[in-house]
């Protein structure tokens, strides 16, 4: 009898146990099962220990669960991190680093560009045509509609990027012309560097980051554009002169054929066939990276042509000329800066658009233009070598003092507010007093009226 009522005792011990495992919550993530096997439940005052001993295997459960949530990401190898810094470094300086690599590979066998990739015909006709008819499709002209808006504006940042620019850069070449610190082909690039017009997308872009007008910066980047045209060619030859390898009526025919007429086809395109407007708006990124190899190509030939042939300037007068251009860079952008804030003291927005509109000098226009003019001259290259200098350094210095300059404009813009708003304020304060004078007068005026009219009556 006691030993089958304790067989009995011992199966519904089980059946308990086993509800209550039913009962009890899933296993954590991490945590095996050979970890968690219940054991029978003889006594009761077993129970609280077992209780507790899975309650801790819960909680080592749910920690290991949050150490593989909160583990670091895997690492990646070194020549995998490498790669990927150099190509954020490359997509961000494109241009800088291919102009660097054609130079040197020109440098490395200079007849390959020089002869034998015929430059005369594929980088001084194929590529500057096509550089220019997308440089025709890409001028906005619907923007010179805007010009008498701001006239007094827009004429300063043209006749200052043409002018004064090119007239401080060409007194301080000769200069240093005079002083023996730099040859002549280097001196005479800087001041063709001085005379080309304002670059588009990168006066844009600093304009933008700076909280200047961009729409200034549009008129005036479409405009000093086509300007340079006729008015870059001009400048050059009338600060340089006319050498013997120059013949003036051959260079404007050429620049007729090579410039003006891509850039007019280019505008027909445009505005009168949709379908091609579309297809450069489709494609857009790709045509700018052919712009770009297109100029890289025109570089490495024109440095070919001048390894080939021979230069005047040695390494060292090349680090000097670098040099010489930041400082002339940092003087006009002083020079400029002044000026604007003299003329246009309420007009912190222009102010910031004409600090970049007043310097920068375009390099997909210039090079094509430089080797347009001076095609059969040797020293091509180091004509050109000043403005691939200029390019790069106006990006980082523009890059430097734009945050400051958002700064100045924010600032300024809320100078301005205030005072328009106690102008405003005073304007009110003055009508409520008139209008305060008047009924005081009015009231007066019919208290003589009544009295006059009492004393009648008597």
């Amino acid at each position: 009898h006691r030993a089958k009522s304790a067989q009995r005792n011992r199966k519904s011990g089980g059946e308990d146990e086993s509800r209550t495992m039913d009962k009890e919550p899933s296993l954590p993530v991490g945590l095996s099962v050979h970890n968690v096997i219940a054991r029978p439940e003889r006594k009761d005052h077993y129970g609280a220990t077992r209780q507790s001993s899975r309650a801790g295997l819960l909680a080592e459960g749910d920690g290991a669960a949050a150490g593989l949530a909160d583990a670091p990401p895997p690492t990646q190898s070194c020549p995998r991190k490498a790669y990927s810094k150099w190509t954020a470094v490359y997509a961000k300086h494109s241009f800088l680093i291919l102009v660097i690599v054609a130079i040197l590979v020109a440098y490395a066998y200079p007849p390959l560009g020089a002869k034998y990739l015929a430059p005369d015909i594929t980088a001084t006709w194929i590529a500057v045509m096509f550089i220019f008819v997308l440089a025709g499709m890409g001028i906005k002209t619907e923007e010179f509609a805007k010009a008498f808006q701001r006239l007094g504006f827009n004429a300063f940042v043209q006749v200052f990027n043409f002018g004064a620019c090119s007239g401080i850069v060409f007194g301080f070449s000769r200069l240093m012309l005079m002083a023996g610190a730099l040859p002549q082909s280097l001196a005479d690039g800087m001041t063709i560097c001085a005379c080309l017009p304002i670059t588009v997308n990168m006066v844009l872009v600093l304009t933008k980051s700076a909280g200047g007008d961009e729409a200034s910066a549009i008129f005036n980047a479409a405009f000093g554009n086509l300007t340079g045209v006729f008015l870059s060619p001009a400048l050059i030859l009338g600060y340089l002169g006319v050498s013997g390898s120059v013949d003036l009526g051959r260079v404007f025919f050429k620049l007729g054929l090579r410039v003006v007429l891509p850039i007019a086809v280019g505008q027909v395109l445009k505005n009168y066939v949709p379908a091609a407007k579309e297809f450069v708006k489709r494609y857009k990124k790709y045509f700018k990276k052919a712009q770009e190899w297109a100029l890289v190509f025109i570089v490495y030939t024109v440095f070919c042509k001048t390894f080939f042939k021979g230069s005047d300037a040695t390494v060292g007068d090349i680090f000097i000329m670098i040099a010489m251009q930041l400082v002339c860079l940092t003087t006009v952008m002083a020079t400029a800066w002044t000026a604007l804030r003299i003329l246009f003291r309420d007009e912190p927005k222009l102010q910031a658009m004409g600090l970049f509109g007043c310097t920068h000098k375009t390099v997909a226009m210039g090079v094509p233009l430089i080797n347009a003019i001076y095609e059969e001259n040797p020293m091509v290259g180091l004509y050109t070598l000043p403005l691939l200098i200029w390019h790069p350094m106006q990006l980082v210095l523009g890059s430097a003092v734009a945050p400051r300059v958002a700064a100045y404009v924010e600032r300024r813009e809320k100078e301005l507010s205030m005072v328009d708003s106690k102008d405003t304020t005073g304007d009110e304060d003055a009508c409520v007093n008139e209008e305060v004078s008047n009924v005081e007068g009015d009231r007066t005026q019919s208290e003589v009226e009544m009295g006059e009219s009492t004393r009648s009556i008597k």
